[in-house]
């Protein structure tokens, strides 16, 4: 469910992108149809061909492409030396009373930043489909020696583009959430990449600048698909023919052209929710995969603790999920992470005690 989710939002976002350039305005490529049976069309070839046919001769590209034009927002917000908003300007974004420091505190759409600042921002907090990608990139490796600059050094380089993003996008907006929701009201995440790329870095430099936003979710998109593939002809045993791949994929991508045609923000939710899902799960086992082994547990063990708190808080809240108040919620979530840290934290003393006998 999840790989379906990534791929189905990451054709409907990149697609906004793109449809919203100033560059294409009043033709066809201004429609966003076009685009979304463009990246349908990427996908399908990606998924049925093998990954060193399409995938790998495209990606040192855009990820050139994506440190280029991230350094050069970076540059523009340096010498353009913007107002950043302070701390209590941010919190005040989340309520209608000015300097309201509370974290539970609503924002004007009522809804509360614990636990949905976690979910909302998914991939940007802690991405459970990263996991899902963790075997694919081990087969690409060469050598063991590559595992720590190739995992470690994608998640800092992810971490970096997120911050620098966030960063012009804080800048861009002096008058806060309103006037950032009023963009959105108008023409969605598209129009905001739009304005922020283009107020840095010109019509030209935005235009990159999009692009290369916009190709960023492609490269999810393409690998979502192709894990889901694979791991449906993994889990039957199915050949790997031309035959069986078209099979599977076809009806998979049908299924996800008309999920474009339902609200992104349903869409949204439900991948928010099972990607911050499986991330604690994988989270909780790497935690248990330490223990085990006497190592230190506690720099998984304890994000998989605030994991659980959001996805119990999170579903018990949602629409999508129990539709219970949050006054309720929230802390029931909080008190089963606290259940979770005690019970950790009494296992992890007592096997030390028997491992210091033995």
């Amino acid at each position: 469910m999840l790989l379906f989710f990534v791929g189905v939002v990451f054709i409907m976002s990149p697609a906004g992108l793109l449809s919203n350039l100033e560059f294409f305005e009043g033709t066809i490529l201004a429609n966003n149809t076009f685009w979304v049976l463009v990246i349908l069309g990427y996908y399908f070839l990606a998924t049925l061909l093998p990954i060193d046919k399409i995938i790998t001769k495209l990606y040192p590209a855009f990820g050139l492409l994506m440190i280029v034009m991230t350094v050069s927002i970076a540059l523009a917000i340096l010498f353009n030396a913007p107002e950043l908003p302070v701390m209590g300007d941010v919190l005040a974004y989340f309520d209608h009373s000015h300097y309201n420091n509370e974290l539970l505190a609503p924002n004007p759409d009522g809804l509360p930043v614990w636990p949905l600042l976690f979910v909302t921002i998914t991939c940007g907090a802690i991405s459970g489909f990263h996991s899902t990608q963790a075997p694919i990139m081990a087969r690409c490796l060469t050598n063991e020696r590559y595992v720590r600059p190739v995992y470690y050094g994608a998640m800092i380089s992810e971490g970096v583009v997120a911050c620098v993003w966030a960063t012009a996008g804080m800048a861009a907006f002096p008058g806060g959430y309103l006037e950032l929701k009023t963009l959105l009201d108008q023409g969605g995440p598209g129009l905001v990449v739009n304005q922020v790329a283009t107020s840095y870095l010109g019509v030209a430099g935005g235009i990159m600048a999009i692009i290369a936003v916009a190709v960023f979710p492609i490269t999810s998109g393409d690998t979502a698909f192709r894990s889901l593939r694979l791991t449906i002809i993994d889990a039957f045993n199915i050949p790997q023919s031309v035959r069986n791949r078209l099979l599977v994929a076809l009806p998979i991508l049908v299924i996800a052209y008309l999920m474009t045609k339902i609200d992104f923000s349903l869409i949204w939710r439900y991948f928010a929710f099972s990607n911050m899902l499986l991330s604690t799960s994988v989270l909780w086992l790497a935690t248990k995969y330490l223990f085990d082994r006497g190592a230190f547990h506690w720099i998984v063990s304890l994000p998989a603790i605030m994991g659980t708190s959001v996805t119990v808080s999170y579903i018990m809240t949602a629409g999508i999920g129990l539709g219970l108040p949050q006054s309720l919620s929230q802390p029931v979530g909080i008190a089963v992470a606290v259940l979770c840290l005690i019970a950790l934290t009494f296992t992890h003393a007592k096997v030390k005690r028997q491992r210091q006998v033995l």
